[in-house]
């Protein structure tokens, strides 16, 4: 499974109730879908699931805010992890 199936996952089992249409562009915040306590949770989800250490000051929309930039952030980190 792809890194962006697995955010898209967690995030449909946890904050998505129903058939919601979740192209890899739509933001989290504008949609309803995440608020600041469901950001960290899915920070959470992201640290134990790809291994990375999500720091303070990289918590915020242009990094969390859609499949698209949340599955753009991990692989980030995950090359610097292995640099």
């Amino acid at each position: 499974m792809s890194v962006r199936a697995e955010i898209e996952q967690f995030i449909r089992e946890n904050f998505i109730f129903g058939e919601v249409a979740l192209a890899p562009e739509t933001s989290f915040v504008e949609g309803g879908i995440l608020d600041s306590t469901s950001v960290l949770e899915l920070v959470s989800f992201l640290e134990e699931r790809f291994g990375i250490a999500v720091e303070p000051d990289e918590i915020h929309l242009e990094n969390m805010d859609s499949l698209s930039r949340v599955e753009a952030y991990v692989l980030r980190k995950q090359a610097v992890a292995k640099a």
